[in-house]
């Protein structure tokens, strides 16, 4: 089912992801345990999140922007989210996450302090890397653009577990395309730290399924075949968590399909 805009409609709907009134606040810890989003003070920034929560994306990114810079994380990660999961055509998911960069790097101008403001850039930056050239992105030199946003992030929050699960990824990448001798010497990449931040991603929110998703595909793409079992562990364990909200739903389903295709 398609809405008239193009955009894809949410196809997990579910009551239990509807945060009406008091609600949002009473669960805001537990679905903003990975990027610890600050709980809105603006009514309608509120019903934006409610609606990013169930599923409402496309709303969500609407009334995001009709707030300007203060309503830019939820419309960044309303539009981030939906072209990550929902979008099918490749061209448009490359411009929305380009979209998304561009409002996030106005973000980060007029509100530096905001920690989303520099991860959902890089979230941006490197889903449309892994969407286009990941070798093509390191060359261009966003590679270093994501680092700096993801060390920003974790600066100005170090409990931003998505940020810890997004390094994690970023030295699992760059030590596939480019080896560990260029990717140590150039970019900084090593096992050892993509490990620590996917632990660390873990042990800041145990109940998420992308980040064991992602420490999946890291172990694959740094051990290959010696950490496959370890790998399908942690699919398998994201398979069974239970989502909080639309996007946790998403990560599991993820998790789910890539079991069905082994």
């Amino acid at each position: 089912m398609a809405r008239k805009s193009g955009w894809a409609a949410f196809p997990h709907p579910d009551g239990a992801y509807d945060y009406a009134g008091a609600a949002l606040k009473k669960h805001w810890a537990r679905l903003h345990l990975g990027d610890r989003e600050p709980f809105p003070s603006e009514a309608k920034l509120a019903d934006a999140w409610r609606c990013f929560h169930r599923g409402e994306f496309e709303r969500a990114v609407e009334l995001g922007l009709e707030l300007g810079p203060a309503g830019y994380a939820v419309a960044n990660k309303a539009q981030a989210i939906y072209a990550n999961y929902l979008e099918p055509r490749k061209a448009n998911k490359l411009k929305l996450f380009e979209e998304v960069s561009a409002r996030a790097e106005e973000a980060m101008a007029a509100l530096p302090k905001h920690a989303n403001s520099h991860y959902l850039y890089a979230y941006a930056l490197g889903r449309r890397s892994q969407g286009a050239s990941v070798a093509e992105a390191l060359a261009q030199g966003i590679g270093g653009k994501i680092r700096d946003a993801l060390a920003r992030t974790l600066k100005l929050e170090p409990k931003h577990a998505e940020a810890h699960t997004a390094v994690g990824t970023y030295h699992a990448e760059i030590l596939d395309k480019v080896g560990a001798l260029l990717g140590g010497l150039t970019y900084g990449a090593s096992k050892d730290e993509a490990v620590k931040h996917y632990r660390k991603a873990l042990e800041l929110h145990p109940g998420s399924a992308i980040a064991r998703i992602e420490y999946s595909g890291g172990l694959l793409m740094m051990y290959g075949r010696s950490r496959l079992d370890e790998a399908t562990r942690l699919v398998v364990e994201a398979s069974k968590q239970e989502p909080a909200d639309a996007m946790e739903r998403l990560d599991v389903e993820l998790a789910r399909s890539k079991l069905e295709e082994d």
